[in-house]
């Protein structure tokens, strides 16, 4: 290591990316939680603040995601502050992600489906993946804090699935861990459903699709039929672009269905 490149980093097992804060904790916050359990370190970048949300502002966003992180327990989470619905697969986007990778080195990324309703998590979703790879070529030049950082190309890249329908690679059990999962999501007051009355005549919030019980009812049901796909009672389900390999079958979960 040359002398001016300062071991000041905060490594990490895995990241996980969300375009707007809540995007992990709604589709991943439970295979975090699993692998805290394990002894892993882990950590959530944000691209943007949602600010463009029907609900809420920015600041109120912010102060949720950091309610959520004390829920979740994670080591650390950073806010990129890109603009939400206007950030780009460009090089300056992808300076910001690659900074952070190399700031964190994390072994698996975890990012936003690859295709969705909402139009910027598939873009986030590229972003994210061209950045990993980006990120591992030294030619590239980034620093943090004045301090020039070493390349770093994390071993995985796995998108999770959020609003629409994919077809999993694999699951992960998340059983043991599903309601601390839930609490998380019910953090973010301004954007979910949290048991007010639906006449409420002091909020002048705007019901949105997200903002009804029944949304919430369908994220229990989606991580219930990925958990009855393998036998448990709730997983959460991932795409792969690169084969997985085991070192053993012990490596898998055993289905008694």
């Amino acid at each position: 290591m040359h002398p001016e490149i300062l071991d000041y980093r905060m490594k990490l097992d895995l990241l996980a990316f969300g375009v707007h804060p809540d995007d992990v904790e709604l589709s991943c916050a439970g295979v975090l939680l699993v692998e805290q359990l394990n002894g892993k370190k882990a950590g959530i970048i944000d691209l943007t603040q949602g600010e463009l949300g029907s609900r809420g502002t920015a600041e109120i966003r912010m102060q949720e995601a950091a309610a959520a992180s004390k829920i979740l327990g994670i080591t650390a989470r950073e806010n990129l502050k890109m603009a939400d619905g206007f950030f780009a697969n460009d090089e300056a986007h992808q300076r910001k992600v690659i900074t952070a990778l190399r700031k964190y080195q994390p072994e698996i990324i975890l990012c936003n489906a690859p295709t969705d309703r909402h139009p910027d998590h598939g873009r986030s979703a590229k972003l994210v993946a061209d950045a990993a790879f980006l990120s591992g070529l030294k030619k590239i030049e980034t620093t943090d804090n004045g301090v020039q950082q070493e390349a770093w190309r994390p071993k995985y890249v796995f998108n999770y699935i959020q609003d629409k329908f994919l077809e999993p690679d694999f699951v992960i059990d998340i059983t043991n861990v599903f309601e601390q999962k839930i609490e998380a999501i019910k953090a973010y007051g301004s954007q979910f459903y949290a048991q007010h009355p639906a006449d409420n005549t002091d909020s002048k919030e705007p019901q949105t699709y997200i903002s009804t019980p029944d949304f919430l009812d369908s994220v229990v049901y989606r991580h219930k039929w990925f958990g009855k796909m393998i036998g448990v009672k709730y997983a959460e389900g991932f795409i792969t672009q690169k084969m997985i390999g085991l070192n053993n079958f012990d490596a898998i979960i055993k289905n008694n269905t």
